[in-house]
């Protein structure tokens, strides 16, 4: 039985109480400091006060625990999108996908991997469903399914790309300007070649843009392109 349908153990009488939320938010505290790499069970205990064992009284496996997290993240991006019209509805998931993102890095590497069917994620995929479904270019089911999927694919890839530039330049302490200064000279090589033109515009002329700015813009054309007439 999933672990959404197990009823909570019945309470014991112990020093420390427990419940699969006390424990998936000290799991997302442990996350959020050491990644998912760092989370362990015994970990979680510790910082609970109780010893490993009891943990499995409610959640099986490591599998079930980070279920657990990642709904526990839904519920706050549910709570965003829940608004009358469409647009402001996905909108509202994806922004609040991406800060919620943001705030554990861990999500990321989660988010669009297997299906989160826990209470909240289901919430978050029925309101985006039946927005989508209401948008102008969306007709049967087979559209919102293709609306569905361009829209999880373009906020998987946003997101992670921006955690991951975000990761590598704590883990590395390269910022912009060091890495432009280490790999200028050979990249000013490369392009005086004249063999990659449309790159060398790029560089030279394209700007740093801002991350939300860029997010916000690139939603917007996947909106724009879902609200669309589709082509044949």
């Amino acid at each position: 039985m999933p672990v959404w349908e197990r009823p909570e153990p019945q309470p014991r009488a112990a020093p420390v109480p427990l419940s699969r939320a006390k424990i998936a938010a000290t799991a997302i505290r442990v996350a959020d400091e050491h990644g998912l790499d760092g989370l362990s069970v015994r970990k979680i205990a510790k910082e609970l006060g109780v010893g490993p064992m009891r943990l499995y009284d409610y959640v099986l496996n490591r599998s079930e625990l980070l279920d657990l997290m990642v709904d526990t993240v839904y519920a706050r991006i549910a709570e965003a999108g829940q608004r009358s019209e469409w647009r402001a509805t996905v909108l509202a998931v994806a922004r609040a996908t991406r800060a919620a993102a943001l705030e554990h890095e861990w999500f990321a590497d989660l988010h669009g991997g297997r299906p989160h069917l826990g209470p909240h994620a289901l919430a978050v995929g029925e309101a985006t469903a039946a927005a989508l479904s209401q948008a102008p270019g969306v007709h049967g089911i087979d559209e919102l399914q293709r609306a569905l999927g361009a829209l999880n694919a373009f906020i998987v890839g946003a997101v992670r790309r921006e955690v991951t530039e975000r990761r590598t330049a704590r883990s590395t302490g390269t910022d912009e300007a060091a890495f432009q200064a280490g790999l200028g000279p050979y990249l000013t090589r490369m392009l005086n070649t004249g063999r990659y033109p449309t790159v060398a515009r790029l560089v030279i002329e394209g700007a740093h843009l801002d991350a939300e700015e860029t997010f916000e813009r690139n939603l917007t054309t996947v909106l724009d392109g879902i609200a669309g007439t589709p082509r044949t």
